[in-house]
């Protein structure tokens, strides 16, 4: 083999048997000992990603709204001589970049190992035998078979085969097919669209021509409802600060204070009510629950997904390998005119290929196999192949046997089938009424036919295959119903089929033909489609337009698929799952790729989610209560008394010190809801202001005793405040995380463990005065006694406050 790489247009102009003698190998392949030997030369069969270097992602986390505030304030700090403060924001905002560099790092190996995952694998002839290896691995010269649904992993020639039908898009823009013969070439990342042929490989990874030409576009980020709700509080939030800190200013102006000084205070005000943590928070979230669902044999390939979940409310499950083993077997055989079983059954094997592992093809030959016929089929030549196309959803091949003797088979959906027959009038009942028994059994059938000495086509007979339920199916069903999720069966099989599917798995027998949504108006096809159980004899196109009609009436909707067609409904819906044996385009389009069969570990996924909401939802009212009474408390401190209650660095300190363990919420302990999670805004605002109200008038309590009482000076007291606003967050926290009393779900041994070192080191600091006045261990132990105190109160008015915001909602919607 020579070393030298050829161009695209080499490869064009050379002929296939001189690019076989130039990678020194022929039809039968390469041996796996070569195969190492070539991956060494010209690396991985991968494209390399830009990867942004680990320092300027570290200083990335020096780079933002919020580093910049804070590196703004300590500037400020500088410029007043306030040389103490600007070292230790300095110190804290370094601290916060390298805990939140490690823990995104963290998250994007998780990611990246689930990433490797999804790798696709290819078909590839090595040592004399098929065999499926990760695309990576392929090297120049080796051979491989590519079909319908399958991604091309390399720049290849064709050799063998009809033809294939490519959607180069991808590469070029055009978004039509491209139809490629003997001696194309087909490019790497390009979709099979429909055929089957056998290639040569010629380039791989950076030497493709997708390698070198395509730039790696980033994957445009789309936000999710779950995202776009955070979004929306942190918004607000941000709008509430800018508004007091306006009246601070014009409180400071008519005041004639040093408008520097207040302008830095200003800044860590704003740092105090931005939810920093809010993006930590969610990331780390969204990779602790891929990683918890990749070893349940779910894959996220677009985290998105994991918060869609949530509100997922109708599952579109498709019945074969979703609900159903996938795992087929022949059953009953009927035979027509002259023909024997064993005719069927062989004529069936001659339409089938082994090699290409298709479920159905499979089943035929193992019931082959285990008969005379096997050895019949072997003394059979095929000549040519053309794989199940979709749309005329039937095989056909060319045969000769022993005899010398050629004629053509062909096996598919007994009508189309029965199409190609001269006497489809006279048998068409007869096929309906076989096809119509066999399926009220929940066996699907496969015609089957060949062409006769004349070259007319002849009816043989129909194989029913049985694929029966999951064990786990019926139980998984109920346990989605439980969560509040309404399953709908979709199948391209016989209505029948589907009926007594649903039957076993105690499913609604409502189910209805495609037919009779496509055939009306969007309005009435949004109802009928709203209430029926499932559909039957579904093409893929259909599943677009059900997965919208459900969409428009409001709901979240869950859809599974494993073809090529249907990578646009996989799309379309607000989570796409491509089920076990998914082709290579439906994984790409998907959001989950399920890498077991069933759908017990969808269930999984969204209670995980469930489960990622409520994390979400907790932080969230926690956020708001805590800018409420921070903000509201600080600036009315301002304006009443002309106090300002604590220092800018002390507010540093309250922003770091609280969102740093609050990232621990990511693995807190949480009960699942039993219904599908939407965002209720006004009950969040509600329960938040409530609490946070709450918490404004202990702070100003405190502060009265403080000055009043205790008698203390300026920065004692301020100390004193700081304290109180510290280990009240987070005791603020642990009512906010429970809809019931704090104690009813018990918080994660990580989480409490951090809330507890931070404010220790928070006690420590104010009683003995490192960075902050000091306030002696008395003091410091009161306000424990007071903070926790209040949390008891609090934690019982949080009852009556759910309650009123309920009532009222009832209310309105009564009305």
């Amino acid at each position: 083999m020579t070393d030298n790489i050829l161009t695209i247009d080499e490869i064009k102009k050379t002929k296939i048997d001189d690019l076989f003698l130039h990678f020194a190998t022929d039809k039968t392949g390469i041996s796996s000992q070569e195969a190492i030997n070539r991956l060494q030369k010209f690396g991985y069969n991968e494209i390399e990603e830009k990867k942004k270097h680990p320092i300027k992602k570290f200083l990335s986390y020096f780079w933002g709204p919020i580093p910049i505030m804070i590196e703004a304030a300590a500037i400020i700090s500088a410029g007043i001589s306030h040389w103490d403060d600007f070292w230790i924001i300095i110190a804290l905002l370094s601290i916060n970049g390298i805990v939140g560099f490690f823990q995104e790092r963290k998250a994007d190996n998780a990611i990246n190992l689930l990433k490797q995952k999804l790798a696709i694998n290819v078909r590839v002839l090595r040592d004399l035998k098929w065999a499926d290896i990760p695309a990576k691995e392929l090297v120049p010269g080796d051979i491989v078979r590519v079909r319908l649904g399958d991604i091309i992993p390399a720049d290849i020639k064709l050799f063998d085969g009809d033809y294939l039908l490519v959607d180069e898009s991808a590469l070029t823009g055009e978004s039509l097919p491209v139809e490629k013969h003997l001696s194309d070439v087909a490019y790497s990342s390009s979709v099979v669209q429909k055929g089957e042929m056998s290639a040569l490989v010629v380039s791989t990874g950076m030497n493709t021509f997708f390698g070198k030409t395509a730039k790696l576009v980033e994957e445009a980020k789309t936000q999710s409802h779950f995202r776009k709700a955070l979004i929306k509080i942190g918004n607000y939030l941000i709008a509430v600060a800018i508004g007091l800190i306006a009246i601070v200013f014009l409180a400071a102006f008519l005041r004639h204070e040093s408008l520097i000084e207040t302008l830095q205070f200003a800044l860590v005000l704003m740092i105090a009510a931005i939810p920093a943590a809010m993006p930590a928070v969610l990331s780390i979230t969204m990779a602790i629950g891929s990683t918890v669902l990749a070893k349940k044999q779910a894959i996220v390939s677009k985290l998105a997904a994991i918060e869609e979940m949530a509100g997922v409310d109708i599952l579109c499950a498709d019945k074969t390998g979703t609900l159903t083993k996938n795992d087929l077997s022949v059953a009953e055989i009927v035979t027509f005119d002259e023909f024997l079983d064993s005719d069927v059954l062989l004529y069936a094997t001659l339409a089938s290929r082994g090699e290409d592992k298709d479920h159905i093809d499979n089943a035929i030959f193992e019931k082959s196999k285990m008969s005379e016929v096997f050895n019949d089929f072997k003394s059979h030549k095929m000549i040519s192949f053309k794989p199940f196309d979709p749309i005329i959803k039937r095989t056909e091949a060319e045969i000769e046997d022993k005899s010398g003797k050629r004629f053509l088979v062909s096996k598919g959906a007994p009508q189309n089938i029965l199409s190609l027959v001269l006497n489809k009038d006279a048998i068409s009942s007869k096929v309906e009424e076989n096809v119509a028994n066999l399926a009220s059994k929940g066996f699907r059938s496969i015609g089957v036919a060949k062409t006769n000495s004349e070259g007319s086509w002849e009816f043989v007979g129909i194989i029913s295959l049985h694929d029966p339920p999951r064990e786990d199916s019926k139980s998984t069903i109920k346990d989605a119903r439980d969560l509040g999720i309404e399953i709908k069966m979709i199948t391209g099989d016989h209505l029948d089929i589907a009926k007594e599917i649903a039957r076993e798995l105690d499913l609604s027998t409502n189910i209805l033909l495609s037919s009779q949504i496509t055939e009306k108006t969007d309005k009435e096809a949004q109802d009928i489609v709203e209430t029926a159980d499932g559909f039957a004899q579904v093409f893929p196109e259909h599943k677009y337009k059900i997965v919208s009609l459900l969409q428009a009436k409001d709901h979240i909707v869950g859809m599974t698929g494993d073809g090529v067609n249907d990578a646009p409904a996989l799309k379309k819906a607000d989570v796409g799952i491509a089920v076990f044996g998914a082709t290579d385009v439906a994984k790409s389009a998907a959001h989950i790729v399920l890498t077991q069969a069933g759908i017990s570990v969808i269930v999984d996924a969204i209670k995980e989610s469930r489960k990622i909401f409520q994390r979400m939802n907790n932080y969230a009212i926690y956020r708001i209560s805590e800018t409420i009474r921070i903000l509201f408390f600080l600036v009315s401190s301002i304006l009443i008394f002309n106090f300002y209650p604590i220092t800018p660095l002390m507010i540093v300190l309250l922003a770091i010190m609280n969102d740093v363990p609050i990232m621990m919420i990511a693995y807190d302990n949480v009960r699942i809801s039993n219904k599908p999670e939407r965002w209720e805004m006004k009950k969040v605002l509600g329960i938040a202001t409530g609490l946070g109200m709450i918490g404004l008038v202990s702070t100003f309590g405190l502060l009265y005793i403080g000055m009043n009482i205790f008698e203390l000076k300026t920065e004692s007291l301020q100390s004193l405040i700081y304290l109180k606003l510290s280990v009240a967050g987070h005791l603020l926290f642990f009512i906010a995380r429970t809809r019931g009393h704090f104690w009813t779900v018990k918080p994660a041994l990580r989480l409490f463990l951090a809330i507890i070192v931070t404010q220790m080191i928070a006690t420590i600091i104010t009683a003995q005065g490192i960075l902050v006045p000091a306030i002696g261990w008395h003091d410091a132990l009161f306000v424990w006694g007071y903070a926790l105190a209040w949390f008891v109160i609090t934690d019982f008015a949080k009852g009556p406050i759910y309650k009123i915001l309920e009532n009222k909602r009832k209310l309105v919607n009564e009305k």
